[in-house]
């Protein structure tokens, strides 16, 4: 079997991404692995005939990231605390893109993350940033969905 060499782990700060963080941090672990812990930002979607002033989505845009930062080290802190070998990223985009994109920036040879399980019209509206990354990715995938004690 391959070794897993640089380990990407796409969070999104819920639960769902926080139990499939464990099961990066434990692979990252038993390869002696580098970690890649990466946010995106999705990209806001406005709609057509919406006039809204530049300098507010500019604004918009550095909270956005101010937030993202502050969150990813607080996690970074409660989770990684005497782990050295990583690194995090926040991204800007459409998800699965900007997944796709770091794996191939890092040379990834993992990429691990949470599902929501979404169905329905919730997958028609959001649809599956797990599906698209499973589908398009340049190594394999760890789809990991958020286990409920029955």
């Amino acid at each position: 079997m391959k070794s897993f060499t640089t380990i990407l782990s796409a969070i999104d700060f819920s639960e769902n991404s926080d139990y499939a963080f464990d099961y990066a941090l434990t692979i990252a672990s038993a390869f002696n692995s580098s970690l890649v812990v990466m946010h995106v930002i999705d990209n806001l979607v406005y709609a057509p005939g919406f006039d809204m002033p530049y300098t507010f989505i500019e604004d918009l845009d550095k909270e956005f990231y101010e937030s993202a930062k502050k969150k990813m080290a607080i996690f970074c802190e409660s989770r990684l605390t005497g782990i050295p070998n990583y690194t995090t990223t926040i991204e800007t985009g459409t998800p699965y893109k900007q997944i796709i994109l770091t794996a191939e920036k890092t040379a990834a040879s993992l990429i691990v993350l949470g599902t929501h399980g979404r169905s329905g019209l919730d997958r028609v509206v959001f649809g599956s940033t797990a599906e698209r990354v499973v589908r398009k990715a340049p190594c394999p995938v760890l789809t990991v969905p958020l286990h409920k004690e029955a």
